[in-house]
């Protein structure tokens, strides 16, 4: 259970340090996701008649915005803020761990040396994201096709359960490829291969725990869409600036705990400060 929960106690240990991190990434996923569309959906299903439209189904699982230009600009400046501010916020978690000081000297010389790696790790779990979303999008449209509203129900949540767990357990295969580079510094391919094994080691405590956040992320995202817009939005932030933080420190959290690793920031020391 230490390891499961391992991310969550560093972030309420160190919240004033790594929470700077992801304010600007949260604020701009927050107006990544589609408010009308969510909306649309959220009020069908609990009216009672889930039948909408495949794009709306769309619009309100894509995290890419497709209603407007400004949408597609978010799109992009959430990209480029979750890329930096992640090699940002592992060098300094990694940092952290591996010497138990809690600074920034040398944190940003990681931009030029970490940078491309999370970017293209940016890139894939984004494609996976939106893959994912394409097939539930479609599958769930085929659902509400169905004549019986029961019927419409139990295929919705069966489908979303089942995919969005596929949808964590293909993340998880690339999962601790980002902290097994930093540390390691191997080429990207024996550092895929590597990081792979451990996920193996690994899977569940991997899978479970975020399996069960997307869960608690997704439903608190749908009845905080039954709210104004900019009430919307403020949760909308807070909840993906938690999920930014959970996200990344659960991947230097598992791979000092399945590699072995010492941890010296769990040692009370002068490194600390």
């Amino acid at each position: 259970m230490g390891v499961v929960f391992g991310n969550w106690k560093y972030i309420v240990r160190n919240l004033w340090y790594v929470l700077p991190f992801a304010i600007v990434p949260g604020i701009l996923l927050a107006f990544c996701v589609d408010y009308e569309a969510l909306s649309i959906l959220t009020h069908a299903i609990l009216h009672g008649d889930p039948r909408i439209g495949f794009v709306e189904l769309f619009r309100a699982f894509n995290l890419i915005r497709i209603d407007s230009w400004l949408g597609a600009v978010y799109g992009v400046a959430a990209f480029i803020a979750v890329s930096v501010f992640m090699t940002l916020m592992l060098a300094f978690v990694e940092k952290h761990m591996r010497i138990g000081k809690r600074t920034l000297s040398g944190v940003f010389t990681q931009l030029g040396t970490f940078l491309s790696a999370v970017i293209w790790m940016t890139l894939v779990f984004f494609a996976i994201y939106e893959i994912w979303a394409v097939v539930l999008s479609a599958i769930v449209y085929v659902v509400f096709q169905l004549p019986s509203i029961p019927v419409i129900y139990i295929g919705f949540f069966a489908v979303t359960l089942a995919l969005s767990f596929t949808l964590i357990y293909l993340v998880s295969f690339v999962y601790l490829f980002l902290p097994c580079k930093q540390v390691t510094g191997f080429r990207n391919y024996d550092a895929f291969l590597y990081s792979y094994r451990l996920v193996t080691k690994a899977r569940w405590r991997i899978v479970l725990p975020m399996f069960l956040s997307f869960l608690a992320l997704a439903a608190a995202l749908g009845f905080a869409s039954l709210l104004p817009a900019y009430s919307y939005r403020l949760i909308a932030a807070v909840l993906y600036i938690v999920c930014f933080l959970s996200f990344g420190v659960r991947m230097l959290t598992v791979y000092f705990d399945t590699d072995k690793l010492d941890r010296e920031d769990l040692l009370k020391s002068y490194r600390e400060f």
